[in-house]
């Protein structure tokens, strides 16, 4: 996989069922991310923070997601799937990557199974990661849990879970309604309900005491679903567990400070985490420029104070519209800007809206996105992947998005349209390049 690229789903047979999976670097050591009560292989892409997240771990290990049974790309069935059908999952996993050992890493709901797995498996498990889990439900505390999941389950698909799992997002509009395409793709609300009663049951608190393999434990503080208490218990009742804390941050891997959480875990597993530094520098993203038509002419009708005013007003607008779409303003170009997106899809979005709102200020402006690893130096950033960007949005034209086929192949039925642009060549970079109009 090229740095250009996102993981392929492929799938695993467990027994009649296929669990789909994806895999990212080629480490010496495996490690399997058990998923939560839901996910999709695919969509998370999209969310903030995951890809950089995965290919940080992928550095120094290879990293496997997946969907569990009943959820994401992964076959249905028509009810909840018990642990052990799960561990079964996971073994399916293994034994199709030709995977003898592997590192877990359990996050909520999916610790459980992550424990009973490396207790049952100890041979095929050389590490265990424990993120924002617990050993039994909080939810078996809660009075009328039942109910509540019926109301949830009736709110299933307007993002309303986000404000357990991402509290901190949950007054951005934008966020809420990404959140609520993932609550759609990853499970149906019957399979919602389904899981979240189930796993209200979840007991694993006899077995502790027998986890025998290498155990971190790593819990937020302010995690809004899942209590600090339930960490800190499976601290005290693992045999020789690690346990560390983090004062703030979401219940989802990537928020708060994710880069010295994904640090710790590189160094329990490998010994030390030679690859901080470098990790921080290099990240995959979404590269947009923009630049506005006309400049020149425009400033010399206008005066220099004059559209010194308006350039303040167009910086204003990227930056407003940037921080509605979850990007990152880099910087002003002078007469357009650069900025970076973890997600292609709120990139395009973004540029089409900032196009568009570029209009009330009499500018027309031009934009070329592409998806790419780039580094980090400071405040700014470089790479193949912000050249090629500038490259695309140089055969734009006036009020025009375009992108690069990796863009529109990361954004497949996420709603936008495109029209062919033609094969260019750039101008130091290799190959011919294929460019595409976006359009909502």
């Amino acid at each position: 996989m090229s740095d250009f690229e996102l993981p392929v789903t492929r799938y695993a047979l467990s027994g009649e069922l296929n669990i789909a999976y994806q895999t990212i670097g080629e480490g010496p050591i495996d490690l399997i991310i058990v998923p939560g009560m839901v996910s999709h292989v695919e969509f998370m892409h999209e969310g903030p923070g995951y890809t950089a997240s995965l290919r940080r771990l992928s550095h120094f290990a290879r990293v496997v997601t997946f969907d569990k049974r009943g959820q994401g790309l992964s076959d249905r069935m028509p009810d909840a799937p018990s642990l052990e059908q799960r561990m079964d999952d996971v073994r399916a996993i293994m034994d199709e990557i030709g995977s003898p050992r592997a590192a877990l890493m359990g996050i909520s709901e999916g610790s459980a199974m992550s424990i009973l797995f490396a207790a049952t498996y100890p041979d095929r498990v050389s590490h265990l990661i424990l993120y924002a889990g617990f050993a039994s439900s909080p939810a078996q505390k809660a009075a009328n849990y039942a109910a509540l999941v019926s109301e949830r389950a009736k709110a299933w698909g307007t993002g309303g879970l986000i404000n357990l799992i991402n509290p901190s997002e949950a007054h951005n509009p934008e966020a809420v309604k990404h959140f609520a395409k993932f609550e759609r793709l990853s499970a149906s609300p019957g399979a919602f309900k389904s899981f979240s009663l189930l796993n209200a049951a979840i007991d694993v608190e006899s077995i502790l005491s027998v986890v025998r393999v290498p155990t971190l434990i790593l819990h937020r503080e302010t995690d809004a679903l899942i209590p600090v208490q339930a960490g800190r218990n499976l601290a005290r009742k693992i045999p020789d567990a690690k346990y560390i804390e983090y004062p703030d941050g979401d219940h989802i891997l990537g928020s708060g400070d994710a880069d010295t959480l994904l640090g710790d875990v590189e160094e329990f597993i490998t010994g030390s985490r030679e690859s901080s530094s470098r990790d921080g520098e290099r990240v995959l993203a979404t590269v947009l420029f923009t630049d506005i038509v006309d400049s020149t002419r425009n400033a010399a009708n206008m005066g220099d104070l004059k559209w010194r005013q308006v350039l303040d007003r167009h910086d204003q607008l990227a930056k407003d519209v940037i921080q509605q779409h979850r990007g990152t303003f880099i910087k002003s170009t002078g007469d357009g800007i650069l900025a970076t997106f973890d997600g292609p899809g709120r990139a395009v979005r973004c540029a089409l809206a900032f196009s568009h709102s570029s209009k009330q200020l009499g500018l027309a402006v031009r934009a070329g996105l592409h998806t790419g690893e780039i580094e980090i130096r400071g405040g700014d950033i470089g790479g193949i992947a912000v050249h090629a960007a500038a490259r695309v949005m140089g055969h734009s034209n006036a009020d025009e998005v375009l992108v690069s086929r990796v863009v529109t192949d990361l954004v497949a039925g996420a709603g936008l349209s495109f029209a062919s642009r033609g094969s260019h060549e750039f101008k130091g970079l290799p190959g011919r390049w294929d460019i595409f109009a976006a359009s909502l």
